[in-house]
């Protein structure tokens, strides 16, 4: 590089020093002409030249006059002529009585004009101006002139001068192409074109490819690169290259993460329909900070495994205690069939199966779904084994069609009832006894309705605005779960935040989470979506819902200030 731009200053330089001689020689040429021009006119406007013209022997005075001006005046030559060409001056005294060699005819019309011609004196720049009398008739000619070797030769002199200006600024022009190169050095770490070429062409394939999200931050929070798997899991625009990260659209809490400037490492956050972790560290070179360094990678499909997962694993449980409790049962029904008390042993053997297919057979009857009850089934053997009845209002009632039609997937639904009713059982938990979770799931005109209450302490009105961001528990820390603190709401409201729905906490013994779900079936092909959120659900529902299932007002018109 510093060769080439050497190589480019060499050229310019040349180029340069060319055009200012031939832009001197121009000049030069220019003031020779007026130079000889003022000679001739001068010559000729003297009264001693019109009188010795009209002389018998006009070069015995016209010889020596002119001679004198052209040594005062520096000239080559100045030559006065007869109109017929006839020399009586001239540098070279054999050629006064020739001819003069070159154009006269403007001089003899009267005019004063110059010329470049090739005469005995070699190639010049000359005048040629009339001699006239009193009556303005042309009685001879004065012509002066300066060789173009001359006029060279002032050139030459000034040659030096520019010369060492060239050379001043080729050494100016060398020392700022090293200071350019080191500079150049300095910004690429040694790094050449090719080298350079090669590396963005490895790191952008690599970026691309990737299957984590990474996003490049500057000093002020700026977003300077995000690869593609980091534009879909946060679902930024293809140009987004200088943007702040607050002007991103990114949600308020991952926005305050990646703005504060704040350390993470796995940290769990939710987007409108993901669940990403979020680790920031800081981007340091030569020991100075440069930004940071965000990586995010898709736990949505791992979330839902582990919320499903934590549901097999309470349903294990509670099978685990109830074969333990059947055994013991049976032991008592053996004993008392042993003491002769064959009715009492049937009336303990029967009593528990008649409570659990009871609600098999309601779960049977008015729920198709079979995820939905599935799910109750399960929570209900998980509260009873913490002490708690789960009751499952009479008028639930999901047909599979409906759901199905709608559009909601099962996935859907374990989130949103399982969350809730783990949220509601924990509550109920920290009661005394008798504690109690009821749950209602039914559809009505145009919206699924999801109502979960509990016997728990409830939540105030601050609480209520707070449950549904992620982070926030009214757990202890050390029953944090693994994947995460204050997630279980947090998805709640992110689901149904995506299914277009709505959700309203109020309290009645404890809190009361009332969820709706508009159907898209209801919607005839070609008609607009609702406006204003679900208030055309709202007379609807608390006409339709029974007394003690969900007391009329507490369903919202519209999105109540848990909505997400």
């Amino acid at each position: 590089m510093l060769v080439l731009l050497l190589a480019l200053v060499v050229l310019v330089v040349v180029l340069a020093v060319g055009l200012a001689y031939l832009d001197a020689r121009r000049d030069s040429e220019r003031v020779a002409a007026e130079r000889v021009v003022a000679v001739a006119v001068s010559v000729a406007q003297t009264p001693s030249v019109l009188i010795a013209l009209q002389t018998e022997d006009p070069a015995a005075d016209l010889q020596p006059y002119a001679e004198d001006v052209r040594r005062s005046t520096g000239l080559d030559f100045v030559v006065v002529m007869a109109p017929d060409r006839t020399r009586f001056s001239h540098p070279t005294p054999e050629l006064l009585g020739k001819p003069f060699i070159g154009t006269i005819q403007p001089a003899l019309d009267g005019a004063t004009f110059t010329e470049i011609y090739t005469g005995t004196l070699g190639r010049s720049v000359r005048a040629v101006t009339p001699v006239q009398d009193g009556a303005g008739d042309v009685v001879g000619l004065v012509s002066a002139g300066i060789t173009l070797e001359a006029v060279g030769t002032d050139v030459r002199r000034a040659l030096p001068g520019l010369l060492l200006a060239a050379a001043g600024l080729f050494a100016l022009a060398v020392i700022g192409a090293v200071l350019v190169v080191r500079r150049l050095r300095r910004a690429t770490h040694g790094l050449g074109p090719e080298e350079l070429g090669r590396m963005y062409s490895y790191y952008d394939a690599v970026l691309h490819s990737v299957r984590e999200g990474l996003v490049l931050l500057d000093r002020f929070g700026r977003i300077q690169l995000a690869n593609d798997e980091a534009r879909r899991l946060l679902d930024l625009p293809a140009e987004v290259a200088g943007v702040d990260v607050r002007a991103a659209g990114l949600p308020d809490m991952l926005a305050d993460l990646l703005a504060t400037g704040r350390d993470a490492t796995d940290e769990i956050h939710l987007t409108a329909d993901r669940v990403v972790v979020v680790s920031s560290a800081p981007a340091r070179a030569d020991g100075k900070v440069l930004g940071r360094v965000v990586t995010l990678r898709d736990h949505t499909e791992v979330q839902e495994l582990a919320g499903e997962l934590n549901t097999a694993r309470g349903l294990a449980e509670a099978l685990r205690s109830q074969a333990h409790e059947a055994a013991n049962r049976l032991h008592a029904v053996v004993s008392l069939i042993e003491l002769g008390r064959p009715d009492d042993a049937v009336e303990l053997a029967t009593e528990e199966m008649r409570v659990a297919q009871r609600l098999t057979d309601q779960l049977l009857v008015a729920v198709d779904e079979p995820v939905i009850a599935a799910l109750l089934l399960g929570k209900s053997a998980v509260a009873g084994e913490r002490g708690i009845e789960l009751v499952v209002t009479e008028d639930t009632e999901v047909g599979a069609d409906a759901l199905v039609s709608s559009g909601v997937a099962s996935r859907d639904l374990v989130t949103l009832l399982g969350n809730l009713l783990d949220n509601a059982i924990d509550a109920a938990a920290e009661t005394p006894p008798p504690r109690e979770v009821e749950v209602t799931v039914r559809t009505i005109d145009a919206a699924l309705l999801i109502r979960v209450a509990d016997t728990g302490p409830g939540l105030d009105a601050e609480a209520a605005r707070l449950a549904f961001r992620r982070g926030w528990s009214s757990k202890p820390t050390d029953t944090e779960r693994l994947h995460g603190r204050g997630l279980g709401l947090a998805l709640v409201g992110q689901t149904v935040e995506r299914l277009g729905g709505s959700i309203e906490v109020t309290r009645d013994v404890g809190a009361v989470f009332t969820v709706l779900i508009p159907l898209r079936r209801s919607v005839r092909p070609g008609s607009p979506p609702p406006t204003g959120g679900h208030a055309e659900y709202a007379s609807g529902i608390a006409a339709d819902v029974p007394a003690g299932s969900v007391p009329a007002g507490e369903v919202p018109a519209a999105v109540s200030a848990a909505r997400t």
